[in-house]
Order: structure tokens, then C-alpha cells, then sequence
């Protein structure tokens, strides 16, 4: 095994449907901690720890930058702090982004929009995204980034490297679109040529964006190899990104 470092340039962050990397300014923390929970039995003389509920956060620095009409939320929908769910896409570069790259995302309140200027005059606002129901997931990217399809397409087929048959689950995120609708799907294969069909991560129909979804199949779900992302609809512009987190073991709990 060849092991390289990386920088974190020319990486991306998405935001419930917004693509926010030009307006971020820094990634300050990523975590999915798991609370401990004590056990210990009488005989034994030191803490004895089991794993408990998952946890997840990613907090982040945005710049304010103004337009025309005076200073403008290019960030999206933060200022608003919305009261629903969230989803934050964390897309690593890794030196080139490419369909395979890790990915880290997260079902997640909003917390703060903080403001904080520095005696040097910089101003910056404070978002923190903390998990809400399920916990921080790492999976792989299965566009390279942001993917714009103009019509419904078939995509490139990506090798996961072997079948499991413990489900998954699937982030999606649509930053722009033209269009009636349009549903994007991950399907697999057991070879590259093969027949490939839906995995059950599919999206909903999107008729507009920003929009975002999370999506799972049961634990005991068998997804192949080969992996493909699909759109179908009436649409002439849809950019978005999908990340998929195959699960490993079985009896994965959310």
C-alpha cells in the first residue's frame, strides 16, 4: 500500500442545496464522536466503556462579501436559520476531484450565524451543523464533485471494489436545475458491463433548487460492486452531488 499526503485545496462544501465553497472561508471542525457509556463489572478495577449513541458536527467559517445591492447572503439559505433539517456535504479533493474521493455528510440542525470582526477589520460569521437523528457518515463521492447533466444520463460506472450485503445510504444535493423534474439514482451491477439497476437509493423527483434528501435501504440489502449514477426527467440543467456510504457490517443501526 502506497501512502501519499494531501492538501485540503480545491475541496467543496455544500449546504442544503447551496454550493458554498467560494463564500467559506475554513472547515474548523468535523467530528462524529460516539459517547461512551460505563460497564465496568465489580471485579474489574478500571473503567470499562461500550459505545452509545453516535454524534456528529461540522462547523465552519463564512466570508461576508457584498454585491451591488449591499451585503448579500451568497451563502444560501444560513442567515434564515432555518427551524427543518439540513444536510452538509463535505467533498474532498483530494488532489483532483474524482468519483471514489471521500465525502463526509450529515443530517443536521443549523446552529448560529454569528458575526465576529477582528481588530484588523476581517468579518466573519460562525455556522455550526450538528447532527439530528442519524450521526455523521463518511462514504465516497459518486460524482466528482458537482455534476451537471443537461439531460437524463447514464454516468460513468464506478468500481466499489466488491459487493456487501449490509445496505447503505445516500446523500443527494442539487444546486441548480432547469427543468420539470429530475430523479437521481444510484444503480450497481455485479460486472462493469452488466445490466445495471436501481439499488433503491433513489431521490425523490426535484423540481427546483436548492434541494437536498437523504436516502437508505434496509441493513440486509445487497448492493454490488459497480456503482452508476442515473438521472432521469425533463429538465436541461441539474448540477449535483451524490455521496454514497456503503456499510460495512451487518446490524448497522441509525
Amino acid at each position: 500500500m502506497t501512502v501519499h499526503k494531501v492538501s485540503g485545496l480545491a475541496d467543496q462544501f455544500y449546504v442544503g442545496g447551496y454550493d458554498l465553497p467560494g463564500a467559506v472561508n475554513a472547515l474548523d471542525k468535523i467530528a462524529c464522536p460516539v459517547a461512551p457509556w460505563d460497564a465496568p463489572p465489580i471485579r474489574q478495577v478500571a473503567a470499562a466503556r461500550g459505545f452509545g449513541q453516535r454524534d456528529g458536527g461540522i462547523d465552519f467559517t463564512t466570508l461576508m462579501l457584498i454585491d451591488s445591492a449591499g451585503p448579500a447572503d451568497v451563502t444560501g439559505n444560513l442567515k434564515a436559520l432555518p427551524t427543518a433539517d439540513v444536510i452538509g456535504t463535505y467533498a474532498m479533493a483530494a488532489g483532483a476531484m474524482a468519483a471514489g474521493n471521500p465525502g463526509a455528510c450529515i443530517l443536521a440542525r443549523q446552529v448560529g450565524y454569528d458575526p465576529t470582526r477582528d481588530n484588523k477589520g476581517f468579518l466573519t460569521l460562525k455556522v455550526s451543523l450538528q447532527a439530528n437523528g442519524y450521526g455523521m457518515e463518511w462514504g465516497k463521492q459518486l460524482t466528482a464533485g458537482l455534476r451537471t447533466d443537461t439531460a437524463a444520463t447514464a454516468g460513468a460506472f464506478y468500481d466499489d471494489g466488491a459487493a456487501t450485503a449490509f445496505g447503505g445510504q445516500a446523500y443527494f444535493q442539487l444546486t441548480a436545475f432547469t427543468g420539470t423534474s429530475v430523479t437521481i439514482d444510484i444503480q450497481h451491477a455485479t460486472t462493469s458491463g452488466g445490466s445495471y439497476v436501481t439499488t433503491g437509493l433513489t431521490s425523490q423527483a426535484f423540481t427546483a433548487a436548492p434541494g437536498w434528501q437523504r436516502v437508505a435501504v434496509p441493513n440486509t440489502t445487497t448492493i454490488d460492486e459497480f456503482l452508476k449514477v442515473v438521472t432521469t426527467g425533463t429538465f436541461t440543467n441539474a448540477v449535483f452531488s451524490v455521496v454514497f456510504c456503503r456499510n460495512s457490517v451487518a446490524g448497522v443501526t441509525f
